[in-house]
């Protein structure tokens, strides 16, 4: 039974793991013949994220039997972010535990044991959303974080021509509006949660740019395709219905 991984650019792996990090305390990974994958819901029910890699996004993949990786997900990014750019990262099994070793100028080996986390197979809802757009996702970062002066809420709106993220509060409120170029034919609009989505856009550095597929009062799913096609990290939102929400 062999499971190793090794990678040499590993900021994309970075960039998803400060996202879901922020997100999830513990993660089953699953590791199979077509490569590394993870499907997982936060506690409060609010955001599933999908993580997808494929085996050819590694510089070597070997997994002879699919093995299911628990494990903590905040001190996993805490090893992932001591790799220095120049370092190879490889990630094999060891004893009832992830051995992620960083190779450079020295080797560092680190143990993470397992967690009892029971495996739920995870997969997100079905949704028709009727419109989708892209932009910049460093952009949309920019966007959300101007937002939270005033809210916790934000509004993200369609329109014919633009993509419009609002807020409002007590102090007063803020609007940014960015032409999407899409053929949007009626207008919807929802509400989400800033901090949610500024701890999604955390991995902006994942791709440059992002799909927001949207409708009205209902979920947003936000998706970074890797322009290689070998990798994509999903997120699905669920809106705020209520203003006094948590």
């Amino acid at each position: 039974m062999t499971f190793k991984i090794e990678l040499t650019n590993h900021r994309i792996l970075k960039s998803a793991f400060e996202s879901i990090e922020k997100i999830v305390d513990e993660i089953t990974l699953v590791a199979d013949s077509d490569g590394l994958h993870l499907n997982t819901l936060d506690k409060s029910h609010i955001t599933f994220i999908t993580l997808d890699l494929d085996k050819t996004f590694f510089d070597e993949y070997q997994c002879d039997v699919p093995e299911k990786i628990a494990i903590d997900c905040t001190k996993f990014f805490k090893i992932l972010k001591k790799a220095k750019n120049t370092d190879i990262l490889e990630l094999s099994i060891g004893d009832n535990s992830l051995i992620i070793t960083l190779k450079g100028d020295a080797t560092r080996k680190f143990q993470l044991n397992f967690i009892d986390l029971t495996y739920e197979n995870s997969v997100p809802p079905t949704l028709e959303l009727p419109y989708s757009i892209k932009i910049p996702s460093s952009l949309l970062k920019e966007y959300v974080n101007d937002m939270d002066m005033y809210s916790k809420v934000l509004t993200f709106a369609l329109d014919e021509d633009y993509f419009i993220i609002s807020t409002e509060g007590q102090n007063g409120n803020a609007e940014i509006k960015y032409l999407h170029g899409e053929n949007v034919t009626r207008v919807v609009r929802s509400k989400f949660s800033i901090e949610k989505l500024q701890d999604i856009l955390k991995a902006n550095k994942f791709t440059e740019e992002c799909i927001l597929n949207i409708g009205d009062d209902m979920p947003l799913q936000l998706v970074m395709n890797l322009v290689t096609g070998d990798g994509k990290l999903e997120y699905l939102l669920a809106p705020r219905l209520n203003e006094s929400e948590d």
